[in-house]
């Protein structure tokens, strides 16, 4: 994502420090000060060395999965989820996909406790769902927890916007309905048909990119003509509902009677049965200028809160004091990791291909860009028939000789 900001012109937002907790639904099990070292003394108190285990853990996996911007950068592609994992990580990194993450965990020395406290806080914020979530999910969803993410100034949808103003592409800007097969000199062509507030229509190509995700939740358009028929996917995408409220923390139901006393910006929650949201946040605008700075805590604030359900009004009072305004988004956002094991095929056809599978590896924009650019390879390579580009084996030593 960093070489995409750097050819777009764009620039990292600026970042406006905070706080973050950990609430229990009666107290906060972890709170962040201002000093690194009472941090570091606070975790290693109440959670001996698990978070260096967990530091080491993570980062061996981020180690690994860095190779495939090597591989990429020399042309290299994967015609299935599992050749890609198993060209970064072996066997180990395919299995990671069918194991939890508390599993894998609790094997590296990872105390329960703090897989309760800390890891179920970081996945509900993330992916809305428990530490039963594969291993691979989990060690992405932890690796931009822990403080190396950024974010594009005036939002992170300029950098779609901007590639795609980059590629001067044709864009009809229409609902696809459907893909028909079709055959022109003995090579596969796929009928596009779609409908706009201008009607219905269609096109021919010879290639085929397929974004969105073809479970039976969210799919909504045909294959017809293929043989055998491209069918429904299994799995399901997980609920999640973002609020974002402007008002005025209810700082008494976290512990803090005194507003001026609240000294978080950031909320996360263990998995407590009676909690409601799975976190909150103060948020900052999209331009964040020298001059901002954030609402004191007794201050009227924009707050987003993250919740597996719309909050209703009771629990809306129990955060907030009061509120001027209630803006509600609902979608389904992320897999739901415990309902499929097995990962959707990358070719869905000669030249039908699908990027989106790659979300039950992990859901992330990065993840995306990296399905994003393996795809564009793989059709590349497979138009002009350079096999020796597809599925290698000992990528590191092939790489290492070519340079």
């Amino acid at each position: 994502m960093q070489d995409f900001v750097k050819i777009l012109g764009l620039k990292h937002r600026r970042e406006v420090a905070g706080k973050s907790a950990i609430f229990s639904g009666e107290h906060f099990v972890l709170e962040e000060t201002d000093w690194y070292l009472l941090n570091l003394f606070r975790l290693w108190w109440h959670y001996g060395i698990s978070f260096l285990r967990l530091q080491m853990w993570v980062e061996e996996v981020m180690e690994k999965f860095m190779r495939i911007y090597k591989y990429q950068a020399h042309g290299y592609a994967f015609s299935s989820l599992e050749e890609l994992l198993r060209s970064l990580g072996g066997e180990a990194f395919v299995n990671m996909t069918q194991r939890s993450v508390a599993e894998s965990l609790l094997e590296v020395g990872v105390t329960q406790r703090f897989v309760d406290d800390v890891i179920a806080a970081v996945l509900r914020s993330s992916y809305g769902q428990s530490v039963l979530v594969p291993a691979f999910a989990g060690a992405m969803s932890l690796a931009g927890a822990q403080g190396s993410t950024w974010a594009v100034e005036g939002g992170n949808k300029l950098v779609c916007s901007g590639l795609l103003k980059l590629t001067k592409a044709n864009v009809i800007s229409a609902r696809v309905t459907g893909i028909s097969l079709h055959s022109s000199e003995g090579r596969a062509l796929y009928q596009v048909h779609y409908e706009s507030p201008e009607g219905q229509g269609s096109a021919f190509y010879d290639l085929v990119v397929l974004t969105t995700p073809l479970h039976p939740s969210r799919s909504n358009f045909t294959f017809d003509n293929f043989d055998p028929p491209i069918a429904d996917l299994p799995g399901s995408f997980q609920p999640s509902v973002t609020s974002v409220v402007h008002g005025y923390l209810n700082s008494s139901y976290f512990g803090f009677p005194d507003p001026k006393l609240f000294p978080f910006t950031s909320i996360l929650t263990t998995d407590t049965p009676e909690l409601f949201f799975h976190a909150m946040d103060n948020i900052c605008p999209v331009n964040v200028s020298a001059a901002f700075r954030r609402k004191q805590p007794q201050e009227a604030a924009v707050w987003r809160v993250l919740s597996p359900r719309p909050l209703d009004k009771p629990q809306l009072k129990t955060l907030f004091r009061s509120y001027y305004s209630v803006q509600v988004a609902e979608w389904p956002t992320y897999p739901r990791y415990d309902a499929a094991k097995a990962l959707p095929p990358v070719v869905l056809h000669e030249s039908l291909f699908y990027l989106s599978g790659v979300e039950w590896v992990a859901s992330s924009m990065e993840m995306t860009a990296v399905a994003a650019k393996n795809v564009a390879l793989l059709a590349y390579n497979r138009w002009h028939q350079q096999l020796d580009k597809i599925d290698q084996k000992d990528l590191m030593h092939k790489v290492k000789t070519e340079l």
